[in-house]
């Protein structure tokens, strides 16, 4: 497997790259078909007179879907444990998830009666969290805003991806995020699944149905 390490605002040691060879054994142990892992690690220093931090950036390239970890500590050593912990931790339970898939096929289905989405533990999203969405008071980020603020915005863009909702699931827990947008091949909406408490999940769909003409026209 190719390992590419980059430091941004730290230089990068001989130590810390022959550290980074040891500590990624996990990885491929659990990754064998892994092509590439990208090992990103950025200095930070604050204006408000918090202590610098460093945070490690892993990104793990192969046939299948990338899979993503980040740790920060003062400590680069530190938050590279932390990071590898939590990518093993993501690829162990991919995994399972497989070997469990074959011996109990899953798939998410609607039961005629209920009108319930069986065969996945997904709940409809809540009010609060609808009205969160529709009101834009979800907090957004943007990478390149230096001036301190309490609230820190970050805007990214990535192109659409059509998938069902439990392949959406499974696509979260490899990125290690608390949420993950993509179209549902069900219904061709925009879609968001997120994590709830424990090991629930919620799942948001947009109607991307036209707007009456009288609304247009007024």
């Amino acid at each position: 497997m190719e390992t590419s390490i980059v430091g941004v605002g730290v230089g990068i040691t001989d130590r810390f790259r022959t550290v980074v060879e040891e500590k990624i054994a996990r990885i491929q142990t659990l990754a064998s078909r892994a092509q590439r892992l990208d090992v990103k690690v950025t200095h930070r220093v604050y204006r408000n007179g918090h202590v610098p931090d460093e945070t490690v950036e892993l990104t793990l390239v192969s046939k299948g879907p990338v899979v993503r970890a980040e740790a920060t500590d003062g400590d680069k050593f530190v938050a590279l444990d932390l990071a590898v912990d939590k990518m093993s931790e993501q690829l162990r339970r991919a995994k399972e998830k497989k070997v469990d898939g074959r011996h109990h096929p899953r798939g998410a289905h609607f039961e005629k009666g209920s009108g319930a989405l069986e065969g996945i533990d997904v709940k409809p999203a809540s009010v609060d969290v609808l009205h969160a969405v529709a009101t834009g008071s979800v907090p957004v980020q943007n990478d390149e805003e230096e001036t301190y603020s309490p609230v820190v915005i970050r805007t990214k863009s990535f192109d659409a991806e059509w998938m069902s909702v439990e392949e959406a699931v499974d696509r979260m827990e490899l990125v290690g995020h608390d949420f993950f947008l993509f179209v549902d091949a069900s219904t061709d909406h925009p879609s968001v699944v997120y994590r709830r408490k424990g090991w629930d999940y919620g799942v948001i769909a947009l109607s991307t149905q036209a707007p009456p003409a009288e609304a247009l026209a007024s």
